[in-house]
């Protein structure tokens, strides 16, 4: 393999397949933009009139937290680190577990659509919901800044297409279809979305493991180069990554996707509380699956690159870790024309899913917490236009985040943690307290 202009090449039918699978989720959006009430409610446009089913909703809830970040950041983290970051993901079972003992039958009985009109109703403070509502808002459009960037640097390895079209593009479809289509088009667009990533992550570790050597002398490559870490128990703190450090860090960080305005939303918007439980156990396992074979992924890499004595990150072929999958995917798939096509379509549903759902919950944020309490002369029918405008809005605030982290080099994995984790872990620990110390009071939480 001696340069990317060897296997950098789309074909037609590439650019076809992709294409239809962005036309599909536009259509789906359209879709729910006519049907039933034609989304002219807050109440529909943002809960789904609370009668959604428990298969969509726990697709969308598991695709809600994986996007590129799961295409790419993670078998970048595989294939540069090892296989030791897996001990994160039963950290997300757990956390699901958790929420259907404790979360769900507090939550779900009080018919919120913001999370955050529960810290109002438990302490009477609206300057609580807000300061609550604020914070989260910021971290989420810092979180969907990162997801826009994962689908850009993807093509950007492998095609001529420009960071910033990239950027745009996702925007600007997953906008559209979250906006006129509501939490509606926002699920079943993730149930389309997931299927293809599945198939686009299948038909990559198929191919990698026959085209590395099978799986046998794929597992003794990667087992004889330090791959397959999987038993650090150190419990010193300064190493970079341990089972302790791991499993219990994730414990805490996935706990905190739990109590999270996606999570809520799609809680509140189940029949019953026992269909919201449902949700979860199935969404936790799933999460964890899906992961594990984006994991697979960069094993797979690590074997395909190492048995062609090619490293293309030593070779300076690709300028971050973030481009290894992508790379491989072209030249495994050179002989198939159609293929990359899906791996792309797959890495942009990934993208689009999370992205759409980020834009719904910051749109119920914007709407429950600030507009109803401030504006309460305007008519459903005119909030619920906010609520759409502001879909646009929020946007293009991640858009305007993503062209700022453009010039990331580590695996984005590591950077969205990092992120995730400055945003969510005072949140998590301010309703943890509220939930569960009846004592709790407004000044104790602001200190």
């Amino acid at each position: 393999m001696s340069g990317t202009e060897e296997i950098a090449r789309l074909v037609l039918v590439d650019y076809i397949t992709f294409g239809s699978a962005i036309l599909i989720s536009i259509s789906i959006g359209i879709y729910f933009a006519f049907a039933g009430g034609k989304q002219k409610t807050t109440n529909e446009f943002l809960m789904g009139n609370r009668h959604m089913k428990v298969l969509p909703v726990a697709l969308s809830l598991m695709v809600t937290f994986e996007s590129s970040i799961t295409m790419l950041g993670f078998p970048a983290e595989v294939y540069v680190h090892g296989i030791m970051f897996w001990w994160a993901l039963f950290s997300f079972m757990f956390a699901n577990f958790i929420g259907v003992l404790i979360w769900v039958p507090l939550i779900h009985p009080l018919k919120v659509t913001s999370l955050y009109q529960y810290l109002e109703l438990r302490y009477k403070s609206r300057g609580i919901r807000l300061l609550g509502t604020s914070v989260a808002g910021v971290g989420t459009i810092f979180y969907l800044g990162i997801v826009l960037y994962g689908p850009a640097i993807a093509l950007d390895a492998v095609t001529e297409f420009p960071i910033w079209a990239s950027i745009t593009l996702v925007a600007a479809v997953s906008v559209l279809y979250t906006a006129i289509g509501g939490l509606k088009a926002v699920i079943w667009t993730d149930v389309f979305q997931c299927l293809v990533m599945l198939i686009g992550m299948f038909s990559v570790i198929i191919k990698g493991t026959i085209t590395a050597g099978g799986s046998a002398k794929l597992f003794e490559i990667v087992g004889n180069n330090g791959r397959l870490n999987f038993f650090n128990f150190d419990p010193d703190p300064f190493v970079r990554h341990t089972f302790w450090s791991l499993l219990i860090g994730s414990i805490i960080r996935t706990t905190g996707l739990v109590f999270n305005q996606s999570s809520v939303q799609r809680i509140s918007s189940m029949p019953t509380q026992r269909a919201a439980n449902k949700v979860l156990l199935f969404a936790g396992p799933a999460f964890t699956f899906t992961m594990s074979l984006a994991a697979f992924e960069g094993i797979i890499a690590y074997a395909y690159f190492h048995s062609k004595g090619c490293d293309p990150l030593a070779s300076k072929q690709i300028t971050n870790s973030n481009q290894v999958i992508p790379f491989m995917v072209l030249d495994i798939f050179k002989t198939l024309p159609g293929m990359s096509g899906l791996f792309l379509a797959s890495l942009f549903s990934a993208s689009l899913s999370t992205l759409s759902s980020g834009l719904a919950s910051l749109s119920a944020q914007l709407t429950e917490d600030f507009i109803k309490p401030t504006f309460k002369s305007l008519t459903d029918v005119k909030i619920t236009i906010i609520a759409k405008l502001s879909v646009v809005v929020f946007g293009m605030a991640a858009v305007g985040v993503s062209f700022m982290i453009v010039n990331i080099e580590g695996p984005i994995t590591q950077v969205t943690f990092s992120i995730l984790s400055a945003f969510t872990a005072p949140l998590t620990g301010l309703m943890f307290y509220s939930a569960y110390f009846p004592r709790a009071t407004k000044k104790v939480n602001v200190k």
